[in-house]
């Protein structure tokens, strides 16, 4: 049996994990043969590839990004470009899919399963957002980076009698922001899902100053609306799957603070560094177990499943289930965060 693989979106750590789990099983157990897609969808699309070894899946494990490359080269912007990916299947011969991506790409993959084709996916993201999963790799990564950036910007903020507001991704959802914020002790956390608005954060600010605290830490998710000024955007681009780009809205809440109550203010944007560098061991594992449960779907003949954690398990869900909506932060775990606004 001959496999196709792929990584499609924005990079993630943890993605090596599963391409290498996927290829040592796949290769070592099934005997199954591997076509690495380069550069996520548009690979497939440009017939761009490389047979791949088992060599080829070796020495990886601890690696960032993704040795396939990816973009996001939406088949739907193309003319014909779902015949197209049809077509590319048949004529490499490939007898499965494994699509390893978020939500923008396992969309591509469930409009392909449903005109015939194989598919297997594996949820990736570092926002945490993908439907019917409890988590997904990348995700410990990156709250890890932005922990560490919290707690380093506590010494400035501290000795300088500052307002920090860190800056962290998520568009539609607040989980890195929650999560970072309460493990490294923010003051206020501001999310998509959440109506807190600057009035609450300046009276928050405030009474810790009347508490003799004069810095804070706030920490704010990219997708986060500011009310008094709209939409935190910097530029009507989109990508191909409609995304506009973000960004800025911690320089607002910043400029905010410091108008409002006179104390200095300054924005820091982790932005892409959430994304780099060397996968926590968590994520190397949860990718591994998602690689290996991906290829076994293929060996059970399960298409147009997707992998998820649910408790400690990996389960097997409908690739539908997990992309027809984002999975946002509960209340109970923002309530968890407020008890230390403040």
């Amino acid at each position: 049996m001959k496999i196709g693989l792929l990584t499609g979106g924005g990079d993630c750590p943890g993605l090596n994990a599963v391409i290498r789990a996927v290829g040592r099983k796949g290769i070592d157990y099934y005997g199954y043969e591997f076509i690495g897609l380069k550069n996520g969808w548009a690979g497939l699309m440009a017939l761009d590839y490389k047979e791949m070894e088992r060599k080829d899946f070796s020495g990886i494990l601890h690696l960032g990004g993704t040795i396939l490359g990816s973009s996001r080269t939406n088949p739907e912007k193309e003319e014909g470009g779902y015949d197209l990916a049809v077509e590319n299947f048949k004529e490499l011969n490939l007898d499965a899919l494994i699509v390893i991506g978020g939500d923008d790409t396992l969309s591509v993959a469930q409009k392909l399963h449903e005109r015939g084709i194989p598919v297997i996916g594996v949820p990736k993201t570092i926002d945490n957002d993908i439907c019917a999963t409890d988590m997904t790799f990348g995700f410990d990564t990156a709250v890890s980076i932005a922990t560490e950036a919290i707690d380093r910007l506590h010494t400035t903020a501290e000795s300088h009698h500052r307002c920090m507001v860190v800056e962290v991704m998520g568009r539609h959802t607040g989980w890195i922001a929650t999560y970072a914020g309460i493990a490294g002790g923010a003051d206020i956390i501001l999310i998509p899902e959440e109506a807190f608005d600057m009035n609450d954060v300046i009276k928050k600010i405030q009474k810790r100053m009347n508490r003799g605290k004069f810095f804070s830490i706030v920490v704010v998710a990219e997708g986060y609306q500011l009310k008094e000024e709209g939409w935190n955007i910097q530029t009507k681009e989109k990508d191909n799957f409609g995304n506009i780009r973000l960004g800025g809205i911690g320089d607002l809440v910043a400029r905010e603070i410091e108008k409002r109550l006179g104390i200095e203010s300054r924005a820091v944007v982790l932005g892409h560094v959430q994304r780099g560098g060397t996968p926590t061991a968590y994520d190397r594992i949860l990718g591994t177990k998602y690689g290996i449960a991906a290829v076994d779907l293929v060996n059970e003949g399960k298409f147009g499943m997707m992998t998820s954690l649910q408790g400690t398990k990996i389960r097997a869900v409908t690739i539908e289930e997990g992309v027809k909506e984002s999975k946002t932060v509960d209340k109970e775990t923002y309530e968890i965060a407020k008890v230390f606004f403040g």
